[in-house]
């Protein structure tokens, strides 16, 4: 099983928190805690935890895939436009 560990902001941030909430949520839940060596604490994430933290992984690939889809079909255009722009100026049209 991985483990995942997460600052406060970081888990605030996966269940729509505060950084202060997501302390008080982890004393609730009794979850490990470690100080890092950037002075940061960071909370292992419980099984339920990480079944989230996937989910949202799961769905920003979508988006992702969105980004990558949108990227090359900017390219597929910009590469047209400059393939129409070296004819023009190799018959010497303006």
């Amino acid at each position: 099983m991985p483990q995942i560990w997460m600052t406060y902001d970081e888990l605030a941030t996966l269940n729509g928190c505060s950084a202060a909430e997501a302390r008080l949520q982890t004393l609730n839940l009794s979850l490990d805690r470690r100080k890092s060596r950037d002075g940061n604490t960071r909370v292992k994430l419980n099984p339920a935890l990480m079944a989230r933290f996937f989910a949202t992984i799961r769905e920003a690939e979508f988006d992702l895939d969105d980004a990558i889809t949108a990227l090359r079909e900017t390219h597929r255009q910009m590469s047209g436009v400059l393939a129409t722009e070296r004819e023009s100026l190799r018959s010497g049209v303006a």
